[in-house]
């Protein structure tokens, strides 16, 4: 069912894949930056933190676990005393995981290692480059190998999800309409804008010399674009954003979504028109506006599927949880973080 990957986010830390693919979009909480590969260079990492039926689960596992949970949270910061709080929730996940691992491995999945490539090359392909995704990896701390690993475990995570609960649970007509009765907020959708870009990317931290031909090469491109040039044909040619495989399109958003000089300027724009040369923390943007819809109230026959969706979802992990707290009873859990 189309409900299981959205499920799985908030119950498996580890399933960082739609995270790790998104980090370039001007919409990306910084994700890039805040992952330092040098968090994951220290030997105390291959350290247990806690074992659950006898399997470690590492320091490096649970740093790497709140790296992506803060990096999926734009203006996410942990205060000081929510620290220790926190590493515990998130380890907490990383032993759900590997409950729900544990029991999924006890299912046959046909095809798993052709499903396990044919992800790993959905990922790669979301990278502009080989360089950019081997980048990436480092930031996090990963190999290719250990990807892999990752991937193969997140599908036999939701085959074993789909089969046992998501497959099971069903919503009906009059459940839909009481929530959106019930939610009038939810569904009233604010100005949206659609636009492409195309981004010459440059690090935030690169010396002046880099950022100075950075602007160069996006001038340039401007002025080819003010000239006649087809944007989409450019943004292929030259954008570093993995969007450039769409000709630079970013689909629809609302405001708060992408970082501000971004959304500024898209936002201040008129259909068919071209921005400046936009600088962000990204690189060197140049926009182009393709389409503007105003701000309504979502019908419920539009907002339907996606109310099913999140109530098959909110069934589906609540019949998780309850998996989840039966295994630990019988599970041997040991828990080896430092207690205050």
């Amino acid at each position: 069912m189309n409900h299981t990957k959205k499920m799985l986010k908030p119950v498996v830390a580890a399933a960082m894949m739609a995270l790790f693919i998104s980090a370039c979009s001007p919409g990306a909480s910084n994700v890039v930056q805040s992952l330092s590969s040098t968090e994951f260079s220290s030997p105390d990492l291959k350290k247990a933190v806690a074992r659950v039926n006898g399997t470690e689960i590492t320091l490096g596992e649970l740093k790497r676990a709140e790296k992506i949970l803060i990096a999926g949270q734009p203006g996410m910061a942990i205060p000081p005393y929510l620290k220790e709080e926190f590493e515990k929730q998130a380890l907490n996940q990383l032993i759900s995981s590997e409950l729900l691992f544990q029991a999924g491995q006890k299912l046959d999945i046909k095809d798993l290692d052709k499903q396990t490539a044919d992800r790993l090359e959905k990922i790669r392909t979301g990278f502009p480059d080989t360089k950019e995704y081997a980048k990436q990896l480092q930031n996090i701390g990963m190999d290719e190998n250990m990807l892999r690993d990752y991937t193969r475990r997140d599908l036999i995570i939701a085959n074993f999800v789909n089969t046992n609960f998501a497959s099971q649970v069903t919503v009906d007509e009059k459940e839909i309409k009481t929530f959106y009765d019930q939610n009038p907020d939810k569904f009233s959708q604010a100005e949206q804008v659609r636009a492409s870009h195309i981004l010459i990317g440059v690090d935030s931290k690169a010396g002046t010399d880099e950022k100075n031909k950075a602007r160069e090469k996006a001038e340039k491109l401007h002025k080819e674009l003010e000239s006649g040039a087809d944007f989409v044909a450019l943004a292929k040619e030259n954008s570093t954003c993995p969007s450039s495989k769409q000709g630079g399109d970013l689909g629809y958003f609302p405001k708060g979504k992408m970082v501000p000089q971004f959304e500024q300027a898209a936002f201040a724009l008129e259909p068919g028109r071209l921005s400046g040369v936009i600088e962000t923390q990204y690189g060197f943007h140049i926009i182009k506006l393709t389409d503007r819809k105003k701000a309504e109230k979502i019908s419920l026959e539009i907002a339907h599927k996606k109310i099913e969706n999140y109530l098959l979802t909110q069934k589906t992990n609540a019949a998780i949880g309850d998996f989840v707290g039966e295994a630990r009873k019988s599970a041997k859990i040991d828990v080896l973080l430092p207690q205050s």
